[in-house]
């Protein structure tokens, strides 16, 4: 019962966001009251569900860049051969946080020009550390005697690797993951001020026009997202952590 009450509100809301991604006009009495009089109240400049799809995208794609690379730096490090790189790779990482979002579009744009691929050099950046340390970690805390048991049945450093070492470091990595995704989701809506198509779009539209209804949507949304996705991640890290309890 405990865990019925929140999942049954977790899909409540959900399909409250579908609803209104779909047919956002349904809502509009709820937000009548916050606009004034003849302004729209739902966001009319363009698809609330085409931006909500472009910024998962854009989410998705620099999430997934920054995984590939962050993994694989951290595997390196823990290896013996790579571990002097340590330094300079924890060095990389963090030039991602050094800078604001705002400093590394204002950077990428002369570099790329507007549109998707300055927003994507910023999540690129901003989402390697969560991973990079929290797999790193992963990987330098597995139970020795499980890696000496690999190793005792003739597995190649390769084989522990991929058969051992991975799926046992998962949960932890995930963690990493669902951390850089959460930032990412927030951090993608200033993509809009270089012409990115992101939820920014309708926020903007709002601070432009002074339509409390239009920030109200844009902020909800992406704060809605942000929730079920954290969710999600955390629901996928607790039934692989069982899994590798029983291992």
């Amino acid at each position: 019962m405990k865990r019925l009450l929140p999942n049954l509100l977790r899909l409540a809301v959900l399909v409250i966001l579908i609803a209104f991604l779909l047919q956002p006009m349904l809502f509009e009495p709820l937000l009548k009251p916050l606009v004034q009089a003849n302004a729209p109240a739902v966001y009319n400049q363009g698809s609330l569900l085409s931006l909500t799809l472009s910024h998962l995208a854009t989410v998705f794609t620099a999430t997934l860049a920054a995984t590939i690379v962050a993994v694989g730096l951290a595997i390196l490090v823990t290896r013996p051969i790579g571990a002097e790189f340590l330094p300079l790779s924890r060095s990389l990482v963090n030039i991602g946080q050094t800078f604001p979002p705002v400093a590394v579009l204002a950077l990428a744009v002369p570099a790329v020009g507007f549109g998707e691929k300055p927003t994507l050099i910023a999540l690129f950046l901003y989402g390697l550390l969560p991973i990079f340390e929290n797999a790193m970690t992963g990987l330098s805390t597995l139970p020795p005697a499980i890696v000496e048991a690999a190793r005792g049945t003739g597995m190649t450093a390769w084989q522990r690797l991929i058969k051992v070492e991975l799926p046992l470091a998962l949960p932890v990595i995930l963690a990493g993951i669902r951390l850089s995704v959460t930032i990412s989701l927030a951090t993608a809506t200033i993509g809009s001020t270089v012409a990115a198509k992101t939820l920014g779009e309708v926020i903007i539209a709002g601070l432009q026009s002074n339509n409390l209804a239009f920030v109200l949507q844009g902020g909800l949304v992406v704060a809605v997202l942000a929730v079920l996705i954290y969710d999600a991640f955390s629901a996928v890290e607790r039934v692989l952590s069982r899994r590798a309890g029983r291992v």
